[in-house]
């Protein structure tokens, strides 16, 4: 069984030595992913565009990993304020309202004060 790492581009990740996912057979993991634009390494300073920026960037590496977010059977939302996560439903509801993955909720401080939401998801490759 081989195991494959994809690279968002991100200096972080070969700042803190980690993937941005790793496939290992039919299993992807996504790692923590942030809202930062990884091609102008920008971010916004609104949560609701946080998140929708870290669902593209989490797209982008699924697909690099041969899956969808239909793939997803697990998300974790790590914010550091709690207020922040309800704004943010309208955005999770859009892209996975008809893939009801389980999901979990941590309130904790981020790596970055301008990061306002992290979301971490693991998939499973479809049998076509």
């Amino acid at each position: 069984m081989s195991r494959q790492l994809i690279s968002s581009g991100s200096s972080f990740e070969r700042e803190v030595a980690y993937s941005r996912a790793v496939v290992d057979g039919d299993w992807v993991f996504v790692s923590g992913t942030t809202g930062f634009n990884y091609q102008t390494m920008t971010i916004s300073d609104g949560v609701v565009e946080q998140a929708e920026q870290c669902f593209q960037n989490i797209i982008a590496a699924l697909s690099e990993a041969d899956c969808t977010l239909k793939d997803v059977v697990r998300v974790r939302y790590i914010l550091p304020d709690r207020a922040d996560f309800e704004p943010c439903w309208v955005v999770f509801r859009r892209y996975f309202e008809a893939v009801r993955p389980a999901s979990t909720m941590f309130v904790a401080g981020l790596a970055d004060p301008r990061m306002k939401i992290e979301i971490e998801v693991t998939a499973r490759k479809s049998k076509s």
